[in-house]
């Protein structure tokens, strides 16, 4: 069978537009052993831009693998080892290409232990947070994450490349009418079934979210004022989907910023343990809104489903430094709300957004 020419492609975008990579980079590679044909294509265009390639494989997606993730003692999974500590030091991007065997793979691995592998790495990832250096992560299409979605592996195929081989420069501005909308607004709100919270971006300017650190991308985001978050949001459409888990019907009630109250139809047990990662995990970290036009429906993959044109997703956790964001937490969990039927977006008492559309 001809190989795709939609692989070379994305490769291309990775390489030479998302990190864009500069003669001499120390560049890691990680991903998964189903992702070779990218793999292949991205190591090749790393090599050509007289950049190292450093591949690293693992069998999941958790931040140490999780057949060690169950049995280490707490001392070491709490503990990089020196190994790892010097790599995230000294590379100068990454590209994290996920390609699932099983998207459920190491969802037994208790959330108290994937926060605390969370946590020995943020303090090393931080140049990557802060933009300081550049990385992307993507997904590479497999049966599993096909499965997933519920659709063919051919129909994965296409609805991937569909979110990611598209007008990137017209999308970016479109989204920055967007981000100047929203811009230091003094409250946004947003109301949906059983939702109904506002927050602060006062002071705060957005993102433009296109060629950059995730792909697909595809929306315009925020870090709110840490303590503005006011109401209710529940996540009654999709599932919150983290760690091999997908917790159905969370319910989220902010006071002061934090989630006071939390809960949820399936798998609340993992949802808590996440909120109590540290102090910082109840905050709200991040308001994003989803622009991209090739993503029209939910593939239980949050990657994408942030990026569902006419949805907003909120992040637990960390927020971002570069966008004035000052809570700090092991965990960052975008959950998705759809907005398309019923729901709207208020500026400052104006509502801009209804049934998904923007007003002019």
């Amino acid at each position: 069978m001809a190989a795709d020419p939609r692989v070379n492609e994305f490769a291309r975008l990775l390489v030479e537009r998302c990190v864009d990579v500069q003669p001499g980079w120390q560049v890691v590679v990680r991903s998964q052993p189903l992702a070779r044909p990218l793999l292949e294509e991205v190591q090749a265009l790393i090599a050509k831009r007289g950049a190292y390639s450093l591949l690293r494989l693992d069998f999941d997606s958790l931040t140490g693998s999780a057949p060690w993730l169950r049995e280490a003692p707490d001392e070491l999974v709490s503990e990089l080892p020196d190994i790892t500590k010097y790599e995230l030091e000294h590379m100068d991007c990454f590209i994290a290409a996920l390609a699932p065997e099983n998207t459920r793979e190491g969802s037994d691995v208790p959330a108290e232990r994937v926060s605390r592998s969370q946590q020995a790495a943020m303090p090393l990832l931080k140049p990557f947070l802060s933009e300081e250096k550049p990385w992307v992560g993507c997904y590479y299409p497999t049966n599993a994450s096909a499965q997933d979605a519920g659709m063919t592996l051919e129909q994965w195929e296409d609805f991937v490349y569909g979110s990611i081989l598209i007008d990137w420069d017209a999308l970016e501005r479109d989204m920055e009418r967007i981000k100047d909308r929203f811009d230091g607004a003094e409250e946004v709100r947003v109301v949906g079934a059983d939702t109904d919270i506002r927050v602060s971006l006062a002071g705060r300017e957005g993102k433009v979210s296109g060629l950059g650190a995730n792909m697909p991308s595809g929306e315009v985001f925020y870090s709110p004022v840490e303590d503005s978050a006011e109401g209710v949001v529940t996540f009654s459409e999709y599932p919150a989907c983290a760690s091999g888990h997908q917790v159905e019907g969370v319910r989220l009630r902010f006071e002061g910023g934090r989630a006071v109250e939390a809960s949820a139809a399936s798998d609340e047990a993992f949802l808590l343990g996440m909120l109590d990662t540290d102090e910082g995990a109840r905050v709200l970290g991040e308001l994003g809104i989803g622009c991209n036009p090739g993503i029209q429906r939910h593939v239980r993959n949050t990657l994408f489903d942030e990026k569902i044109e006419g949805t907003a997703h909120f992040a637990i956790g960390h927020g971002f430094p570069a966008l004035g964001g000052t809570n700090i937490s092991a965990i960052h969990w975008d959950m998705v709300k759809d907005l398309r039927q019923g729901g709207r977006i208020e500026i400052n008492g104006e509502v801009v957004q209804e049934n998904g559309r923007w007003r002019p």
